[in-house]
């Protein structure tokens, strides 16, 4: 089950997201556990980074993975506010920007990293590919 949290934020998500996202965990040959999305403010996403991960920056999600096996579970922290901020910066529409995030972190759950320079092109390719299956 996916479910939308929402913290110290007032705007809230277009949950017809969920099904679109259920879709990429099981095109990826995953089966979908428990996964929270949180969606927050700039302020409380720097909080969790520097408490759980002891990084000091701002950053659009936080994805804490508890998969077993092949059941996608975890918990998906989301800064709306930087989303908004990115969008604007790199002139992409805010509704893509978000659901580039919202699958990012389904695809984190389901394996893919993004630390290297091979793995963030890989990342990308999956993004632009479910993107493209949104539409």
């Amino acid at each position: 089950m996916i479910q939308f949290f929402y913290e110290n934020i007032s705007e809230s998500v277009n949950t017809e997201y969920k099904k679109w996202l259920e879709e990429i965990i099981l095109s990826e040959r995953k089966k979908l556990g428990e996964i929270n999305y949180i969606f927050c403010n700039d302020d409380y996403l720097l909080k969790v980074n520097q408490d759980y991960l002891q990084h000091d920056y701002y950053t659009d999600i936080i994805t804490f993975d508890y998969v077993k096996g092949k059941t996608i579970s975890g918990e998906i922290f989301v800064s709306l506010q930087r989303i908004s901020d990115n969008a604007s910066t790199l002139s992409k529409d805010y509704e893509e920007e978000l659901r580039r995030v919202l699958a990012h972190g389904v695809l984190h759950l389901s394996g893919y990293k993004d630390k290297t320079e091979e793995e963030e092109k890989l990342m990308r390719s999956k993004e632009d590919f479910y993107l493209a299956k949104y539409r």
